[in-house]
Parts: structure tokens; C-alpha cells; sequence
């Protein structure tokens, strides 16, 4: 896999994910001109989780009402693979900010299991549809179409049909960030090598809220979240994959 190859999910992130999915796009390491999906990918091994705190020792979380005890790192988890699960489509306006690059806004629109489309908007000409096996990043600027299956890219815990935090990856860390809760994990399945992905909930461990990649170049994406619609039909259309048409003389 070449550099330019693996850069281009460096660039498109969520995404996220992210992916939920909430898997997003478009990040642009400093310097340079690159295009692609720097989503969130998961699925996760659960592992020895990494940091200060020793594996198994409760996570300070307490959601609901303040007198519920702590949950461990595998009940945190554990929420955070029913939140997810839940969502069979999702749309949001996603606000992506990268290495170096620009901040990006759009849409996203997820139908699980499978499907996304990541719709920038201007002045940025990128465009990252799925249509359930293949990845599609298209640059209307470029004329260019790069697809890629769905299984190499940081794609799946927004896309995949069941979503398991514990199973296909390595949690390194769970714990509190502000008013919400993150999970910290690795996915090595990913074009390029290992990326690190970390996913923002609430505190209830409901909703996700936001991601952040760390591909294998180093590059970091983040990608936030608003306006969340769950569940509601979405136009099948909108998955359809569109090649760009070469440019000839």
C-alpha cells in the first residue's frame, strides 16, 4: 500500500463514525493537498486497557442518579455498544477540523448496515459514499474516483452490522472527559496499519458525540456531531456509488 493510498483515509473522517459512525472526511495534513476519509473505525478486542488505572478498575462514571455506583471499563463499553446499536440510520451536520487543514462542515447520513455518505460543502469538492462493500471518494476539483472496500476502512463502527467494541480491536483506555465519557481504542485492520480512534459520549453513554483518528501517518482527524436524527427512513438513492467520468483529450 503506498503512501498516497493510505493518506487518503487520513483525510475523509467518523467516520465516525464514526460511527457510530459517525465515521468523517476531508482532513489535510500540513503542507499538503490530500483528500480522503479520516473516519473512525472500530469493532474492538477487549484487551488489557492501557493508562494510569489498572484493567478492570471502575471508570469514575456515575450516570442517572448520583448514588449508582461506578461503572467498570466493561460496562462502559458495554453501553456504548447498545448506543450504537441502536441506530439503524442516522443523519447529522458534522464539523471536521484535521492536521493543518481547513475546518470542513456537512452532512452525514448512515444506514447500518453498510451504507454512508458524507456530503461537504463548498468550497470543498470531496464526497465519500458507501454503498454497502465498497467506499467511494470522490473529488469533483480532481475528477478523481478511489474506491476502497468497506472492510479496509475506518468505517465499521459506524457500518457494520453488529458493532462490538470488545471484539475486533484493542481497548487502551475508557474514563471521563468533561461531562461526557471516552473510549480510546486501536484497529489494525485499517489501510495503512493501526489507527487510533477515540469516541466522545455523553454522559449517559447515549449518544455519540464526536471522534478523533490518529491514522497510521500520524495524521489526526476529529469530527463532532449535531442536530442527530435517529432512525428515520433515508432516500436509498443517496448511497448510490457515482464514478467520476476520466477527462479525455
Amino acid at each position: 500500500m503506498g503512501r498516497s493510498a493510505a493518506r487518503s483515509w487520513s483525510a475523509a473522517g467518523w467516520i465516525a463514525l464514526a460511527a457510530i459512525t459517525a465515521a468523517a472526511p476531508g482532513a489535510t495534513a500540513a503542507g499538503g493537498a490530500g483528500h480522503g476519509p479520516e473516519e473512525a473505525a472500530l469493532g474492538v478486542r477487549m484487551a488489557q486497557v492501557g493508562g494510569s488505572r489498572s484493567a478492570g478498575e471502575p471508570t469514575e462514571i456515575t450516570p442517572g442518579r448520583p448514588e449508582k455506583a461506578a461503572l467498570n471499563d466493561r460496562e462502559v463499553i458495554e453501553r456504548a455498544n447498545a448506543a450504537l446499536n441502536s441506530v439503524q440510520t442516522m443523519s447529522a451536520s458534522f464539523s471536521q477540523s484535521g492536521s493543518g487543514g481547513r475546518p470542513l462542515t456537512g452532512t452525514v447520513y448512515v444506514q447500518r448496515p453498510g451504507k454512508l455518505r458524507f456530503e461537504y460543502n463548498k468550497p470543498s469538492t470531496m464526497e465519500v459514499v458507501s454503498d454497502g462493500s465498497t467506499v467511494l471518494v470522490r473529488d469533483r476539483k480532481l475528477n478523481t474516483s478511489d474506491p476502497y472496500p468497506v472492510s479496509q476502512t475506518p468505517l465499521k463502527f459506524l457500518l457494520s452490522s453488529r458493532i462490538d467494541l470488545a471484539r475486533d480491536a484493542t481497548v487502551r483506555s475508557v474514563g471521563r472527559e468533561g461531562n461526557g465519557v471516552q473510549i480510546t481504542i486501536e484497529d489494525s485492520s485499517t489501510l495503512g496499519g493501526t489507527s487510533r480512534i477515540t469516541l466522545s459520549f455523553d454522559a449517559e453513554i447515549a449518544n455519540l458525540r464526536r471522534w478523533r483518528v490518529v491514522d497510521p501517518q500520524g495524521y489526526t482527524t476529529t469530527v463532532a456531531l449535531s442536530g442527530v436524527e435517529k432512525n428515520r427512513p433515508i432516500d436509498q438513492r443517496i448511497f448510490m456509488l457515482q464514478f467520476m467520468r476520466p477527462v479525455t483529450d
